[in-house]
């Protein structure tokens, strides 16, 4: 299994002060850098182009189909991808949160320090893959999952994820799990598409490392870092109370233009 990183995402610097809570006018705008893997991990470029492009049409279901290179299109109930909202999350604004270089950091070369290993088969050969936990990971989620209905939905496929998601997730804050499956197909990329979820988009965030993978709903997004082997990066740590600020917003759309400084 070739494990070479085979693209780069300009990323977005989100700066926030731990102490005060408080995010820069530059935050949440310029995008910067990211590596993913072949087969199991998504590869996607952000285009160029207006600082909020007016979201594309949605490709037609056969377009979709045809497109798919990785399994069926991901079937949608009458309320969207997720299932109802639960008792304890009504009222919760829905954050989807992305795994590979947000969250962790894999690879299928040996790392002395890996937080665990996870056997993945391919093509039937078993490959083990490398899984690094970014810093303060488990502190955020546990936060997350008190303040908002948090949704993992990752470009990579579900024979990887799923199983890094078990280990990682010690605090079962996500309430559902979306893989490549789940993406729409656009453009050579694999795009999130919040509106198919089944969620008030007014009520809806996206913390991804890509910007392609919400290029569709980009007034969504919070971007994060792309992360790899920093043990001194507090990207996570420095967002919680961005997060704790938007968990109370009436309407995501107003509460990030009040925090990019608009």
């Amino acid at each position: 299994m070739e494990s070479s990183v085979i693209t780069q995402v300009h990323k977005e610097d989100v700066q926030v002060s731990p102490k005060a809570g408080q995010v820069s006018r530059s935050a949440l705008k310029q995008p910067r850098s990211c590596n993913l893997f072949k087969a199991l991990f998504c590869c996607l470029r952000a285009p160029d182009g207006p600082k909020h492009p007016p979201p594309p049409p949605p490709p037609s279901q056969q377009a979709l189909l045809e497109a798919q290179e990785n399994g069926a299109l991901a079937k949608l109930c009458d309320a969207g991808l997720l299932p109802r909202v639960t008792a304890r999350d009504q009222g919760k604004i829905c954050v989807v949160i992305d795994l590979d270089e947000t969250l962790v950091h894999s690879s299928f070369k040996p790392i002395s320090n890996a937080d665990f290993i996870v056997p993945v088969e391919i093509e039937g050969t078993t490959h083990q893959v490398y899984v690094l936990k970014r810093p303060y990971v488990d502190e955020f989620l546990r936060r997350m999952g008190e303040l908002f209905e948090c949704v993992l939905f990752t470009a990579s496929l579900a024979k990887y994820a799923d199983p890094v998601t078990d280990l990682l997730d010690q605090y079962s804050v996500f309430r559902a799990r979306l893989f490549r499956e789940s993406c729409v197909f656009h453009q050579g990329c694999y795009v999130k598409d919040l509106s198919r979820l089944g969620r008030d988009l007014r009520k809806t965030l996206i913390l991804d490392n890509s910007p392609a993978s919400y290029i569709f709903h980009p007034d969504n997004a919070v971007p994060v870092l792309s992360w790899f082997d920093d043990v001194d990066d507090a990207e996570l740590l420095n967002l919680l109370p961005v997060f704790e600020e938007l968990s109370r917003a009436e309407n995501v759309y107003t509460q990030l233009d009040h925090l990019r400084g608009h």
